[in-house]
């Protein structure tokens, strides 16, 4: 355990490294703690703090830098975030994919970083299909989702279906099904598919399958804003492996949305810091997420991805009104 003055010692540490970039020696630490200490007092406290792990010092200085695991220690007990005026932001309500994308940019620009956000899991619950024969055995399956997002599939059938066969299954399926999700209407397929014409049965098997397919094609897609804000963080800049990892990070969507994902398990901000786990294997990046909801229901994640140097406070407040934000158009778009 700390006793205070290394605790006092450490936060203003940390502090004033995030503010200048620059390693901290015992006379700067000295000044900016505030504390009537000696310099060899300092140096006694900082290679203590050395010796835990919580700060380190670079080859080419004699001062000292935070760790991943001092900014944890930083972030989880020391970081008070004032609830200061980040000026005035609105996202309008309007169609998901806009909000998302606004949102993104929202994240970047308040944060000068990197703004990323999982777009929703899309439901599986349809509004109306309709059936249009294209040729012989061919047919395009046009569903409309709940949200007005329209998917076009092309099928192709084992028999060839009139274009008022195809009329009488789409009512039937646009009569009996609208608002289930798919898995229920496969379910209530297996039942009544013996006491079903043929063609229709057929026909809403082949509905089920293409709207099942749409939805897993557009599952959690990611949005990025920002990227070459990095261009600017002198902790990539002057480090080119540095920023190439960043980068490569972006370009593999998939991992970054597993970065993310973790933060849809819980309420509230989260923070995440490069190096200190596998969550983010990079050690040179901190992501500050939180997660978004629609009608009181969690749906996705947005947040912030940039140096384990940032202005953690500041972050926080960009993320939490952002999740608010974004809340409240998905939930008051109709």
């Amino acid at each position: 355990m700390l006793d205070e003055r290394a605790k006092l010692l450490l936060k203003a540490l940390v502090e004033r490294y995030i503010a200048d970039g620059q390693p901290i020696g015992s006379r700067t630490l000295s000044r900016a703690s505030g504390l009537e200490l000696s310099p060899a007092t300092i140096r006694n406290v900082m290679s203590d703090l050395e010796e835990l792990g919580l700060i380190a010092s670079p080859h080419t200085s004699a001062g000292r830098i935070p760790t991943a695991r001092g900014y944890r220690l930083f972030v989880d007990t020391m970081l008070t975030v004032q609830r200061g005026h980040l000026g005035d932001h609105s996202l309008a309500p309007d169609q998901p994919q806009k909000v998302m994308s606004n949102a993104a940019n929202l994240l970047s620009s308040l944060s000068q970083f990197v703004g990323v956000v999982i777009a929703p899991r899309r439901t599986s619950v349809f509004r109306h299909i309709e059936f249009l024969r294209l040729s012989e055995r061919r047919l395009l399956v046009i569903i409309v989702s709940p949200d007005g997002d329209v998917q076009n599939r092309v099928i192709y059938t084992e028999v060839d279906y009139t274009q008022t066969q195809l009329v009488e299954a789409a009512n039937y399926l646009n009569s009996n099904y609208v608002g289930m999700a798919i898995e229920q209407v496969r379910e209530r397929l297996k039942n009544e598919v013996d006491s079903l014409r043929v063609e229709i049965a057929s026909l809403m098997n082949a509905a089920v399958t293409a709207n099942s397919e749409a939805v897993s094609e557009k599952q959690d897609e990611v949005i990025i804003s920002g990227e070459r804000n990095l261009l600017s963080v002198s902790d990539f800049s002057n480090d080119m492996s540095h920023l190439r990892r960043a980068f490569e990070l972006f370009e593999q969507k998939a991992q970054l949305m597993r970065l993310l994902d973790v933060t849809g398990q819980a309420e509230g901000v989260r923070i995440f810091i490069g190096g200190e786990s596998q969550v983010v294997p990079f050690e040179d990046l901190s992501i500050v997420s939180a997660p978004y909801e629609v009608d009181g229901q969690i749906v996705g994640t947005l947040g912030v991805v940039g140096p384990t140097r940032m202005a953690y406070d500041r972050m926080i407040q960009i993320v939490d009104i952002t999740s608010k934000l974004v809340s409240h158009a998905l939930s008051h778009h109709k």
